[in-house]
């Protein structure tokens, strides 16, 4: 599988984006689906995902829960991160990735194999 991620920009704390990944073949309910971001000087970081087991459930990291929602459209093989109130600690380049791991070590980047080329998302107050 191969994916595509689109959709950062620079906005105001308080605005919101919606960053797209796209990937190249039917990935939901095969891989493992996650959102991850890296700030500069700082480790890549779980978001959110969806488990390759786990239906249309999702899963989010506490820092983001209530303002970020995680939506797919299995048709077009794509997922989307939708990212409400976003607040300057949110810069970072935001990575989707595919992996096969353990539905318990969704969260873990190193499970996952595949990763699209990233987008900046720059949030200034």
């Amino acid at each position: 599988v191969q994916l595509q991620a689109s959709g950062g920009g620079s906005v105001q704390a308080g605005d919101s984006l919606r960053v797209s990944c796209a990937a190249s073949e039917r990935a939901f309910g095969r891989y493992n689906m996650g959102w991850f971001r890296q700030a500069p000087g700082k480790e890549r970081e779980f978001v959110c995902g969806y488990s390759k087991s786990g239906g249309l459930n999702t899963w989010c990291a506490d820092s983001v829960k209530g303002r970020f929602t995680l939506s797919r459209d299995t048709a077009l093989n794509t997922m989307y991160l939708q990212m409400n109130n976003l607040k300057p600690e949110d810069t970072a380049v935001y990575f989707c990735a595919a992996g096969l791991g353990p539905t318990g070590l969704l969260r873990q980047s190193s499970t996952y194999k595949t990763w699209g080329q990233g987008t900046q998302v720059t949030v200034s107050s």
